[in-house]
């Protein structure tokens, strides 16, 4: 399990609590800027969520490239996850139910039997407080959330950090912290936004794009998408993105990583490029897994600006650990005991071909 010093996170945890406005009757929701030069990102502090993210194409014309919504409100009752950072954890929990150390916890099920994304009111249906918004010449933004013990079922009280964070020209990084406060419990955070690089409002879908996945194996799964717990080579398979191809097809599957972790302990995880427009988004991570999801059940979804997203809109790239893993043993753990921090970071580089 990643780890930060404790004196660092005790530090935003102090921060977070002094500047949350616990004695306000409400949270206030908003929408904030991240702006270098041309490129700017725009994140809501509902669902922690990106809403925007604006880059030049090879021609120097900005489009938004991030599917989404007009204002807050449809977020609130949005089932795609359009954007969001979704937890306390991403992807499927099979049953709803786990047991550690001996206790069964039970989930709430919204996604037939099982729990999918931290329950019906997960992460990326609630406020989070703005801990910090800066500006200058690295613009950032933290947020900060406190997760109660049995919220969704989890055990424990959880603070979570999130710091979207534009690094340098058209390269924006996501921070992910929680430390669990009195009980160990799951954690698996993961940005949950959809890419068409040919913009959000493109009549041509995400199936022209080429993609590159720096992995040699998935973990299969059963017919509710639910992992069967084995790992399996992607060798002479309509997986196998280790060399870039077009997507052409749906998918909805965890990657093994196995790209090198480098001096900063981030691999490379994927590269997308669009022939349409000329960019290219390079993501890296330090997770051991990647859901690729090609955007198979949007269907007549209203979108920003008139838009109308239909299947494979877009496409996400959630860097995660593996789904289910807390009841897989086979598994990387994704439970985080008392006096460890969980730690996730993603970068995504933009450019043009």
């Amino acid at each position: 399990m990643a780890k930060i010093s404790m004196p660092l996170f005790l530090t935003l945890l102090i921060f977070c609590l002094l500047s949350s406005p616990t004695s306000a009757k409400r949270k206030m929701v908003g929408i904030y800027e991240l702006k270098k030069g041309d490129f700017s990102v725009k994140v809501t502090n509902w669902g922690a969520t990106i809403i925007s993210v604006i880059v030049p194409d090879a021609r120097g014309n900005l489009d938004d490239i991030v599917l989404g919504y007009d204002g807050i409100g449809p977020y609130i009752n949005d089932t795609t996850y359009f954007g969001a950072l979704v937890g306390r954890v991403a992807n499927r929990i099979s049953g709803s139910r786990f047991t550690i150390n001996g206790t069964a916890y039970r989930l709430y099920p919204n996604d037939g039997r099982n729990s999918i994304h931290g329950g019906h009111r997960g992460f990326s249906k609630v406020i989070w407080t703005v801990k910090e918004k800066v500006d200058g010449e690295y613009p950032y933004i933290t947020l900060c959330l406190h997760s109660f013990d049995g919220e969704q079922g989890f055990p424990g009280d959880l603070d979570v950090f999130v710091t979207y964070r534009v690094e340098a020209n058209y390269t924006l990084s996501v921070s992910m912290q929680a430390m669990p406060l009195n009980k160990p419990t799951p954690v698996n955070l993961a940005q949950h936004s959809y890419w068409n690089l040919n913009g959000h409002n493109s009549t041509t879908t995400i199936l022209s794009h080429i993609i590159q996945i720096f992995a040699s194996h998935i973990t299969p799964v059963d017919e509710t998408l639910i992992p069967t717990g084995e790992i399996a080579p992607i060798t002479n398979t309509s997986f196998d993105f280790l060399q870039p191809k077009p997507v052409t097809r749906g998918y909805d599957i965890n990657y093994v990583l196995d790209s090198v972790i480098d001096a900063k302990g981030m691999r490379k995880v994927s590269v997308v490029e669009d022939d349409i427009s000329g960019r290219v988004m390079e993501l890296w991570s330090n997770q051991a897994g990647v859901q690729f999801y090609t955007g198979s059940f949007l269907e007549g979804v209203k979108g920003k600006n008139g838009a109308v997203y239909g299947n494979y809109g877009g496409l996400c790239l959630e860097t995660q650990g593996f789904p289910d893993a807390v009841n897989h043993a086979e598994f990387p753990d994704q439970v985080v005991r008392v006096g460890e921090v969980y730690e996730h970071y993603m970068v995504y580089k933009f450019s043009v071909k």
